[in-house]
């Protein structure tokens, strides 16, 4: 095995979102982890509406995947992390537009804060190269 697998088990219930319930990297393929990413645009300006910050992390994300010549069928794993609740159809736009059909393992969590007062959605994101 030389590439990145994800499967669903028939032994289990199936996803209840665009996920895998398993992605599994080859021996000996390179492991890129990214500090969690959120909106801020390119000119260090942080939106104000949730949307907004998902849509530039999302871009964030593709920009720092790039820098190590890797792209989003890399992606193992992601962690969504929210302050207020996700607009899920927003989501799965911005979610089918990235991934478009291979979902890698995915845990999303709702929690009080993040590092600072105006950041709405964190996304953190490892990465393979077999």
């Amino acid at each position: 095995m030389n590439q990145i697998m994800r499967t669903n088990p028939t032994t289990m219930p199936k996803p209840v979102g665009n996920y895998t319930h398993i992605t599994k990297i080859p021996r000996n393929a390179e492991l890129f982890v990214l500090s969690g990413q959120i909106g801020t645009g390119m000119t260090g300006h942080l939106p104000e509406t949730f949307n907004e910050q998902m849509h530039n992390t999302f871009q964030n994300i593709k920009l720092a995947l790039q820098s190590e010549n890797l792209d989003a069928t890399n992606i193992i794993k992601v962690n969504v992390w929210a302050t207020e609740l996700i607009d899920w159809h927003y989501f799965y736009k911005e979610w089918d537009d990235f991934f478009e059909k291979e979902y890698p393992a995915m845990t999303i969590g709702y929690i009080a804060a993040l590092g600072l007062p105006e950041i709405k959605i964190e996304i953190e994101i490892w990465a393979a190269n077999p």
